[in-house]
This record gives structure tokens, sequence and C-alpha cells, in this order.
């Protein structure tokens, strides 16, 4: 492996922050494109000068040059860093000859050592600290300038410019992040079925701090001649690696039920399977398959809450007879439950995952008491008011602690 060669001048040079390098005289020997840009003096002008006659005294700046001297000499006796409180150093208008603006500087010397441990070389490096020096909080050290504690405060201020534009790249990094995971959750969600049952509405909020990526899903697969399954499922976890498991069993779970169109029988397939997924196991899924021939849902449930099938009068019936334990609770592989409910036309099926009933501070049985409530008082809507509807009755339009998916079906 060959390393590249690294230039350093060109590295220096490139820095974001202004710099000088002095030597052990005192004499400048380079300035760095931002410290010449900052400044507005050309390289021609600092290079090879004394500090003091880089930076001669001016009648609004007394001290400035004794000042700096004072401590790069202080760097070449002790050997360490040295910073100077804010200074008056006022800089040439740009287009407008002999005009000056006032600028305020506070800067901060480091040594380089030599072989014998001798200083070498200073790198002496100039903030801009004109602003904090006319806010409020910096008028009390204006006068008179030369304090140790406004030297620290012109740091603090300094620095916190440092983080705010830090910050600012990171909110930049994070929008980005945020479009592209938005992009790949809605590549795993995709269903081409769906686009094919104008009856069917579903509804996908990511839990709150995790990127709009999560484990919940959902799916719709059709059946030759005229049958459709329904699955939804939640996997353990938020980010980025649950949403790789969700695609995942997703997909197994989306050719099981092609191969063998039996809700039980498919999540058989898909337990084992998840056996061999890292973080698979402990996944709830809820699995329905709706014959419209024979008007009867069969479905079977791994662990998750169960579907509710709701009639236009507002009552409610729960899919709750063929429940079973998430994928891999078991140790070993034993046949899964399935059981079948009879429907009417205009009968509406919903399926949900814990985020849009489960809540810290309550039993569990309170939110899906709450979710029948909803659905009983508003059991004639179209199905995507409906499900707009529960998401707010339920208070996670929003978003919330958890993820939630959401599939409301008119049979």
């Amino acid at each position: 492996m060959t390393t590249a060669k690294i230039d350093f001048e060109e590295l220096f040079d490139a820095a974001p922050n202004p710099y000088l390098v002095l030597d052990a005289d005192l004499v400048i020997r380079h300035a760095n494109r931002a410290y010449v840009q900052v400044t507005t003096r050309t390289r021609e002008e600092l290079i090879g000068q004394y500090v003091s006659e880089a930076f001669p005294n001016t009648p609004a700046a007394p001290n400035v040059a004794r000042d700096f001297v004072a401590s790069l000499q202080r760097v070449l006796a002790s050997g360490e860093p040295d910073s100077v409180a804010p200074q008056r150093f006022d800089v040439p208008l740009a287009g407008r000859a002999g005009d000056l603006e006032e600028r305020w500087w506070s800067g901060t010397s480091s040594p380089v050592l030599g072989p014998d441990g001798s200083v070498k070389w200073i790198i002496a490096r100039a903030e801009d600290v004109t602003e904090f020096m006319r806010s409020p909080s910096g008028g009390e050290f204006a006068q008179p300038p030369g304090t140790r504690t406004a030297g620290i405060a012109a740091q603090m201020y300094a620095r916190s410019r440092d983080l705010e534009q830090l910050n600012e790249q990171l909110r930049q990094a994070h929008i980005r992040e945020r479009e592209v995971v938005l992009a790949l959750q809605e590549v795993m969600l995709r269903s081409p079925d769906l686009d094919r049952h104008r009856d069917i509405a579903v509804r996908y909020l990511p839990a709150l701090g995790s990127l709009n990526v999560c484990g919940d899903w959902y799916d719709v697969v059709d059946l030759p001649p005229d049958r459709y399954s329904i699955a939804i499922g939640d996997v353990v976890g938020h980010g980025l690696q649950a949403a790789a498991v969700m695609g995942m069993l997703r997909s197994a779970l989306s050719a099981a039920i092609r191969a063998v169109p039996s809700p039980a029988q498919a999540l058989e397939v898909l337990g084992l399977y998840a056996r061999a997924v890292d973080g698979a196991l402990a996944t709830t899924v809820a699995k329905v398959l709706i014959d419209p021939r024979s008007r009867l849902i069969i479905y079977s449930n791994a662990g998750h809450p169960p579907p509710i099938l709701l009639h236009p009068d507002g009552s409610c019936e729960l899919l709750d007879q063929a429940t079973d334990p998430p994928l891999g609770a078991r140790p070993e592989h034993v046949p899964r439950p399935q059981a079948g409910l009879p429907y009417t036309r205009g009968d509406t099926l919903v399926l949900y995952t814990d985020g849009l009933i489960e809540r810290r501070d309550e039993d569990i049985d309170t939110g899906l008491a709450r979710l029948t409530h909803a659905l009983a008082e508003h059991s004639t809507l179209p199905v995507e008011e409906l499900a707009d509807t529960l998401l707010s009755h339920l208070g996670v339009s929003g978003g919330s602690q958890d993820d939630v998916a959401l599939v409301v079906v008119r049979l």
C-alpha cells in the first residue's frame, strides 16, 4: 500500500482559520489565505516583516504591537501557548483608499518545538471578535481591553462561532441523510399490488428522532384468482439496522405467502428464516388472507396486537383466536395456529402496530379500548379519512416515541 505525500504548506494555506507562522526572531514567514482575507493585508505586506513592523501602533491601537510581541515572547520563554486579550486594530476598507474600518482581534499563539526542545516556529491564530466587542456583553471589556477575562470571553465567543458553523454543517448533513433514508423507506415499503386497491389506506409514521426509518412495515399481496393478503409487522428497535431487518422479513413473507397461501404456514416459513437473520428474533407479525368469494378472513398472529374487524354499526371484533408468540420466541419449531372470521360487505379491517395504542404510562388494553372507541365513532368514514382520523384521535399524527404503521381496508 502506497502512502500519498502530504503537502503541508498546501494544507496550511487551505485551513479555514487565519494563521501566521513566525520564526524564533518573531519575523513573519508565512500567512495563510484566510489570514490575508480577514485582515485585508497582502502577503507582501506581512512576510519578512518583524511583527511590530507588520502591526505598528496607531492612535486607535496604541498598545497592539507591544501586547502581541509580549505574548510571543512568553511563548518563546515557556514553550507553551499564550493568548492575548482583544485588541483594536483597524483594517483598510475595500475600494476606499485611506479609510479604515474598526476591528477587534483576539489571538492565540502556539509553539512548534525543534529537536532540542526550543521553540523553532510560532503559529499565531487571529480571531475577529469585533461583533462580540460591540455587543452589550463585550462592551464591558472594551475599556480597557487588556484583561485576561476579556481574552477568555472573546475566545469563548470565537469558539461559539466555530460551533455554530459546525452545527450548520451537521444540520445540512442531517437533511441530506434524512432525504436518503426517506427514499430508502419508500422503496422498502413499496407494494405494487397496493396500487390496485382503492379501498385500502396505509399510513407510516416513524418514531421521533429516528431519521424517518424504522422497523414497522405493511404489505399487500394479490393472490390468484381474486384473493389478497395483508401483513403488518414490527421489528424490535429503530434506525437503519431495524429497517434492514424489516426489509428482509417483509420480502421473505411476501414470497412465502405466494408459495404457500396459508397465513399460518407463511408465518412458519418466516419464523424459520428469522432464526438466520441477526436482529429478527422477537419480531411480531400479523398475517391475514381475505377471500371475497367466501367473504372470509383467514388469519394467524405471531405476537402482534390483534387486527380489528369494524362493522358499519360501530361494533368491533378482535381477530385474537389465532395468536402465538413472536418470531423465534420458542426454542424449537411449532406449527402456528390459524383462524377464520366471516365478514359482510361494508365491514372495515384495521391492522396496526403497537405504536398506535401503546403508551408508557398506561396498560395496553387502555390504548386498545381507545382505538375501538374511535372506530365505533367513525365507522362510516371513507378509508383515507378514517386512517387520518385514527392517527389524530390517538394523538400520534405528529409522531410519537414509537413508530406507527396502519392499514385500513374497506371490505
